[in-house]
This record gives structure tokens, sequence and C-alpha cells, in this order.
């Protein structure tokens, strides 16, 4: 009988030091709010977001396309999560963030700031290179309260238009990771408007400094592709948007989510995720 007490003691305590290690990290272009999108508008749609992210148990997130009033709707639908990040437009409340989410059970902010995608200022707003609009990358370094590691987040937005913007923008998130995070582990999400063949998506992947997790995860699900165009633009495969990582970082999963409800799409992507182990 002790011999099976220990034994269930050992798998207990193993399990619970398995899942302190673990954590869900995800990217979720949630769409931004626009009366365009007949039969597809935010109202109808947020809870489907939320539950979604509720259900598969995120961690932390990134969001990106989200209005100051679809970040506040996320927010109280998603109790034990916070958010840092500013709208793009004007570094407050105006214009499409690239917030990210944290639970605060899991998390502590130590600190956070979003700087602009741009060869020529960086801290306010304006466009980059030949961008179409402005954007912007959103950090925040976190203490994991399960170990009291720390680890940078960093997430973003790239310009659709902007081949130059879109190269260069992934210089500049290295030059400031490396920066911001000195000695951290980074973790990197975002839309970023290229797929896994792109000029810009090698200029991270093969950096030498951030990896897909795509590629270094034991499990993949993907389905489709992470785009989906309210499920008119479903292709067999193509990533745009990304998870990257530094070591300590281990990757056990990852996934495209491709949930539905009542036959439609929370949005006009899938949220993709990865399970990260310490």
């Amino acid at each position: 009988m002790k011999k099976i007490f220990l034994s269930s003691l050992f798998l207990f305590v193993s399990s619970y030091i398995l899942s302190a290690q673990e954590l869900t990290v995800a990217s979720f272009n949630i769409r931004l709010k626009t009366t365009a999108d007949v039969g597809n508008l935010w109202d109808d749609r947020k809870h489907a977001i939320t539950n979604l992210i509720q259900f598969h148990e995120f961690d932390i997130f990134g969001i990106q396309e989200g209005f100051y009033e679809q970040v506040q709707d996320m927010k109280s639908q998603l109790p034990g999560f916070e958010y840092v990040g500013v709208g793009r437009d004007d570094g407050a409340q105006k214009g499409e963030y690239s917030a990210i989410f944290f639970n605060t059970r899991r998390f502590k902010l130590i600190k956070d700031g979003t700087f602009w995608l741009s060869g020529t200022d960086t801290q306010k707003p304006n466009k980059g290179w030949d961008a179409a609009l402005p954007r912007i990358c959103t950090w925040g370094v976190f203490e994991d309260t399960e170990n009291s590691k720390q680890f940078i987040f960093m997430n973003t937005h790239f310009d659709h238009r902007g081949i130059e913007a879109r190269r260069e923008s992934a210089k500049l998130i290295l030059e400031k990771a490396k920066e911001l995070a000195e000695d951290l582990p980074i973790i990197l999400t975002g839309d970023f408007n290229v797929d896994e063949t792109n000029e810009a998506y090698f200029t991270l992947s093969k950096s030498g400094i951030v990896q897909d997790t795509y590629e270094q995860a034991k499990i993949v699900y993907e389905p489709n592709s992470s785009f989906n165009a309210w499920g008119k633009g479903i292709k067999p495969k193509q990533r745009i948007d990304h998870i990257f990582i530094t070591k300590p970082f281990n990757v056990y999963k990852y996934g495209i989510l491709t949930d539905t409800y009542m036959g439609k799409f929370p949005s006009d992507h899938f949220p993709i995720v990865s399970v990260l182990q310490w």
C-alpha cells in the first residue's frame, strides 16, 4: 500500500511540475470592427472569439487589428486577463492595436512598451518605408509565477502592401528584440502578411536568433492555411501568421485552430497556437 501511495504521489508531483513548465502561446488576428463585414459583425462573433480562447486555455497571446472597443470587449469577457498595448494611430486609443493579453494568475508584468515599424522614428506614429499604414510592435517583459523565470513577449502586424516595409520591419524587430530582451528568452507573435516562402519570413526564421515554432514542434496540426477570408480563401497550406521563439523554450505542439460557430468563422484568420516548455 505504501509503495502504491508513493508511486501515485510521484506521478502527481511529476504531472504538476510538467504542467507548470508548459505555457500555451497564441497569435490571433481578430479582424477589425467594421460594418462592411455583413454577416460577420463584431458583436455577433466576439463571444465566439473569447469562448475559443478560454476553451483552448491560452496563457498569453497577441492579437492584431483590434480597435480599443474590441480590446475592451475581450478584456471584459476574459476574467483574470489583462492586456498591454496602444492604438497605432496616436499611441493611445486611436487605431488598431497589436495588444498582448496575459493570464494574471500565471504572469506578472514587469514592463512594457510599443514601437513603430519605421526607419525614421520608432517612438511616434508614422508610416515606415513603403508601408500603406502605420505599423507597430507591442512588447512586454513578464515573469512566470510558476517558476519565477522571465521572458519578453513581442507582438506585431506587418504591412499588407509594402514589400520593403515587411523586409525592414523584420530586421528592425530583431534589432529591438536584442536591445529590449537583453539576455531574456523571446516569444514573437504576429500577422506578418508573408508566408513561409517569403524573404521577410526568412529574415526572421534564418536569423540564428529566433526559430519558427512550426518547424520545432513535436506535434503539428496544420489542416489548412492560417488566413481564411471568411471561409472563401482557405488553402491547403500557407501560414501568414507566425510564432517565433528563442531558447530555452522547446515546442511541444503547434496548431492552426479551425473552430467555427453555427457555420461561421470567428475571424478572417484562424488563431495559431503553440504549447511551449521551459
